[in-house]
């Protein structure tokens, strides 16, 4: 199973990154980073500089159809930049015109605004998202993680760091639907 992790070049919140990243290879699926830029992913923990992480390749070079399912980190820079790139924008929308499964974590829920996906859609984020969701369509919950299976694909969410362990835990479950 190929899994995509959409970042912009700066600004993921590694754990948010880190975290999934090493659930997912535990599972000995293929995750690649894939960004806006090629050479390497700066990331940060909260507002101090963390460890940077080689790009595999960009999102003018593949389509969601290369992909099973896609992973988006949060971090307030990472998901602001990627909005205001259209590839990374189409590249996010087409995980749901081919039903595919999205896990969103954070902040990342602002790429999901801009690409018009989560009207009609439950979904949970960091607190200060929900006005932006509900103005967006979407009905906004406070859990730690929230699985919607409402739309064309499934789409987990979930709201910060501290909920990263359930939030793996619902997208590994999740993504093992595709391949079972």
């Amino acid at each position: 199973m190929r899994i995509a992790f959409l970042m912009a070049p700066q600004g993921v919140e590694q754990v948010e990154f880190t975290g999934p990243w090493e659930a997912i290879s535990e599972t000995g699926e293929t995750p690649q980073v894939v960004s806006t830029r090629s050479g390497s992913v700066q990331a940060f923990n909260h507002l101090d500089k963390g460890d940077t992480f080689p790009v595999d390749t960009t999102v003018a070079k593949v389509t969601a159809d290369d992909f099973d399912a896609l992973v988006m980190p949060g971090g307030v820079a990472n998901p602001d930049a990627l909005r205001l790139d259209p590839d990374a924008v189409t590249f996010t929308k087409g995980f749901f015109d081919a039903g595919k499964p999205v896990a969103a974590i954070c902040h990342a829920p602002w790429t999901l605004i801009e690409a018009d996906v989560v009207g009609g859609r439950t979904l949970t984020s960091w607190p200060s998202l929900a006005t932006d969701l509900v103005n967006a369509g979407a009905m906004w919950v406070d859990e730690q993680v929230h699985v919607d299976r409402e739309g064309p694909n499934t789409l987990i969410t979930s709201r910060k760091p501290a909920d990263i362990k359930a939030f793996n835990q619902a997208l590994i479950t999740e993504f093992g639907k595709v391949i079972a």
